[in-house]
């Protein structure tokens, strides 16, 4: 911490101050801060000129969740709660760690966060992702994974007109055990029906009790089968053949988590209180959109220029996030000219990219959350 200001007062010529002084100051800073920040800098430049990239004339969103692991300190338990984990010779010793509910509503062809939570670690992911709802619009297309169709999430889905398409668990509804079990074809309009001990509830919210929704039926290369749920009802527009691409889409958000955890270390928290711990998370949202969209243009660049070639190029973000952190106080504060400086970050951005490999098939490993939690904290290399 006392490096990284050191470097930060020098760049600004203000005087020098210990680690623990800014941490205090901290304090008065709200995270909120950051919240707008993203909104007002990042989510208004992304679409206010209209040109911003579409699936059939669809804002292709994402809604997905994931556990955060925080500081071990008692005000931080108790605002976000804790989780059992093993640990010592053998992990044979159960503890407690502290830990929290991240969710997010992602573009995932411009790459930028229209909203964020960091929530306690028993909230609930459907919940969390209708207060997201507020930020989508008419022309949104939202893709979720099989923790999120239950008969609520769709029911608020339909009742504002928002379409979707999510991946269904085996446990979900009737029909869907059905489509499972081989019967019927490969894609199937139905209706749902509320369940009994809900309809009340939903009455109270003015939900609808019947809901039309079309099935699809995907066979993956594995030979597993998949059943997505979805309110695209016509299949001249939107063939089944086409849902499997699209729904590989969505791993664009977990591509999300794991630029926020793995490069930007978000876990590696720069304070050990609430509020820091906040700042710490929406901040880094932050940095991730902004790097999204200075980067833009040389990732135009760099596709059209590689389409004859055997894999698309694309920006590095070892490289981008980089020269980010090395030109983010010119480009904020100096009153040099704000477009050579873009510049001069769009020849870095250039610089070594990388390929997209369409296809590629790298498989997860096996780890607890703790020895993970050790990698971030102790052994990871940070080259930032």
């Amino acid at each position: 911490m006392q490096l990284v200001l050191n470097e930060l007062l020098d760049k600004l010529a203000l005087p020098f101050v210990s680690s623990s002084a800014f941490s205090q100051a901290r304090r008065h800073l709200a995270a909120s801060a950051f919240i707008e920040l993203n909104q007002e800098a990042v989510v208004k430049v992304c679409y206010q000129a209209g040109d911003y990239a579409t699936y059939k004339g669809f804002r292709l969103l994402a809604i997905d969740g994931s556990k955060i692991h925080l500081p071990d300190e008692a005000d931080i338990r108790a605002e976000f709660g804790t989780t059992k984990a093993q640990i010592g010779f053998n992990q044979q010793i159960i503890a407690e760690q502290a830990l929290g509910q991240a969710s997010v509503l992602y573009d995932l062809l411009n790459r930028v966060a229209l909203d964020s939570s960091l929530a306690e670690n028993d909230a609930y992911e459907v919940e969390l992702a209708v207060d997201h709802l507020i930020h989508t619009q008419a022309n949104d297309l939202i893709l979720f994974d099989r923790n999120y169709p239950s008969y609520y999430w769709l029911a608020v889905l339909s009742h504002l007109n928002r379409h979707f398409v999510g991946r269904c668990s085996q446990a979900s509804f009737k029909p869907v055990r059905n489509m499972f079990a081989g019967h019927g074809p490969d894609s199937q309009i139905v209706t749902l029906r509320c369940p009994s001990n809900q309809r009340q509830r939903l009455r109270n919210l003015g939900l609808p009790e019947t809901i039309t929704v079309r099935l699809v039926r995907l066979i993956l290369d594995t030979g597993e089968i998949e059943i997505l749920i979805t309110s695209l009802l016509d299949e001249a527009l939107f063939p089944t053949a086409e849902f499997k691409p699209l729904y590989q889409l969505r791993w664009g958000v977990e591509t999300f988590y794991d630029v926020i955890k793995n490069r930007l270390l978000l876990e590696n928290f720069t304070g050990r209180c609430v509020e820091a711990v906040k700042q710490d998370f929406y901040s880094t949202i932050f940095i991730s959109g902004l790097e999204s969209l200075l980067t833009q243009e040389a990732n135009i660049y760099l596709q059209d220029k590689s389409v004859p070639n055997k894999h698309i190029q694309q920006v590095n973000r070892a490289v981008s996030f980089n020269a980010i952190k090395n030109h983010v106080i010119e480009l904020f504060l100096s009153e040099t000219d704000e477009t050579l400086i873009l510049d001069k970050l769009t020849r870095l951005f250039l610089l070594k990219p990388s390929y997209i490999r369409e296809g590629r098939v790298v498989p997860r490993p096996v780890s607890s959350s703790l020895k993970r939690l050790h990698f971030q904290r102790r052994r990871r290399k940070v080259c930032f």
